[in-house]
């Protein structure tokens, strides 16, 4: 059926800044207030994706989300023109502001969860959109993500979407973040990893939950996320986070583990019961699993955190032998421990990665995202990327527009006073209604449809 994983990387919106919003996320808190550039940004997620392209990996785009989303503050209470609605934000509210100009939605590992028509017992690819309702900025994202996701993958009989997830607490929903597929190959029956923090309900004896920072997704939206998507008892495991990690700055699982095809790259800290984990994966598993686990005496978890290693892509390389490659943020290249356990762990282990890939994604590792953040994986058939709406895989030539769009339509200096010029707010909704053209998705965005 030619089986091949699709990496959808998000582009970096027009309004990408350091807000500083995500309690938890280290780096985000760390570079708070600072000057972004976000054409910088946008073009180091395409030269990311070019690349990667070029390698041999089926590489597509998710467009960003409208911001600032003046609805949403209208919502709340402030009225006028939009001008008018952003000085007044801006003077009583800022931190709402802020809030509605992320660009966040460039994380696209955060935007659904998907399980592969392979796996699925209708023979369907399904998604959930992620509510991300722990976090006020993201919550903002969810029905347009819902909307654009509809509109690339419109063929009912291939594409079943389902309704995003209560946005209430127990049923905190972080999306692909916190969900690895592990298999023998992207087209054999696999079994979905699911990695939670924290329990709402039920549950028995004393619970281990982090003390520091929240603990965002819960065991029962990810457990709803597999009954939404037909999956079986023996196609799934349920693990919970280490709360440790969770207050060092591992607020989702991809900051802390990583998995391709049998293969699962993570930290001795990652899960609350190691042992149990893996055990239930071997059970599971109709291929051996290989696990690649990394010491904290090789990474600390502070060192895990400020290198952003485990939330590299790794890769099956497109030759057919099997091995993998990783790609990583140049943060570690710049980290002697990572680095030096890069050489001794990985690239020297008895496993199928060979190969050490570095990239440029400082903007985005600012705000507290590497390579895997920016890529939602999806594992599609040939049949399937055939029946995709829109122009939405990368070649060169949508690449060479896209560059271009970035290049006529981003600031190269946005600090945070500036999220109150209403000229910004023009020239964002300019450039995203010319980027759905040149993508051929139709009218995805609220001003669109209003």
């Amino acid at each position: 059926m030619n089986v091949q994983e699709v990496n959808f990387d998000g582009l970096v919106g027009p309004t990408h800044n350091y807000a500083g919003l995500a309690h938890g996320n280290v780096a985000s808190m760390r570079h708070g207030g600072l000057a972004s550039n976000p054409k910088e940004a946008a073009l180091q997620g395409l030269a990311k994706m070019k690349a990667l392209k070029d390698a041999g990996y089926p590489q597509g785009v998710l467009p960003p989300q409208q911001r600032p989303d003046l609805g949403a503050l209208r919502d709340l209470g402030f009225s006028g023109s939009n001008a008018e609605v952003l000085e007044r934000a801006a003077r009583e509210a800022p931190q709402l502001l802020r809030a509605v100009c992320s660009a966040s939605s460039m994380w696209t590992a955060n935007a659904a969860t998907i399980t592969p028509s392979g796996d699925a017992p209708d023979g369907r690819v399904h998604f959930t959109a992620a509510n991300l309702q722990s976090s006020f900025h993201r919550f903002l994202e969810p029905q347009t993500t819902a909307r654009v996701l509809a509109a690339m993958f419109h063929d009912e009989s291939r594409f079943a979407h389902h309704p995003v997830l209560p946005a209430t607490p127990a049923f905190s929903d972080e999306g692909a973040a916190n969900h690895t597929r592990l298999a023998a190959a992207h087209g054999e029956p696999g079994v979905h990893l699911y990695v939670y923090g924290r329990q709402a309900f039920g549950g028995s004896g004393e619970r281990r939950e982090p003390k520091r920072f929240p603990a965002r997704q819960t065991l029962e939206a990810s457990q709803a996320v597999a009954r939404q998507h037909g999956l079986s008892d023996a196609q799934t495991v349920f693990a919970q986070q280490h709360p440790d990690a969770i207050d060092a700055g591992v607020f989702h699982n991809d900051v802390i583990a990583v998995g391709n095809g049998p293969v699962l790259l993570y930290h001795e800290m990652a899960f609350l019961d190691e042992e149990k984990t893996l055990d239930e994966l071997r059970r599971k598993m109709t291929t051996p699993l290989i696990p690649i686990r990394v010491p904290s005496e090789a990474i600390s978890l502070d060192d895990a955190v400020s290198s952003y290693l485990f939330n590299s892509q790794l890769l099956t390389q497109p030759d057919g032998s099997g091995a993998m490659s990783l790609v990583v943020p140049g943060e570690c290249e710049e980290n002697e421990a990572v680095w030096r356990a890069i050489q001794d762990h990985l690239l020297a282990g008895n496993n199928p990665i060979n190969e050490v890939v570095v990239k440029d994604v400082k903007q985005s590792m600012r705000n507290g995202g590497g390579p895997a953040c920016l890529r939602l994986r999806i594992v599609l058939s040939e049949a399937e990327r055939h029946g995709l709406t829109g122009r939405v895989l990368l070649d060169d030539a949508l690449y060479g527009e896209l560059t271009d769009w970035v290049n006529r339509h981003y600031r190269d200096h946005l600090s945070p006073e500036d999220l109150a010029d209403p000229q910004l707010a023009e020239e964002t909704l300019t450039a995203l209604d010319e980027l759905t053209r040149l993508l051929n998705l139709g009218s995805v965005y609220p001003f669109q449809l209003d």
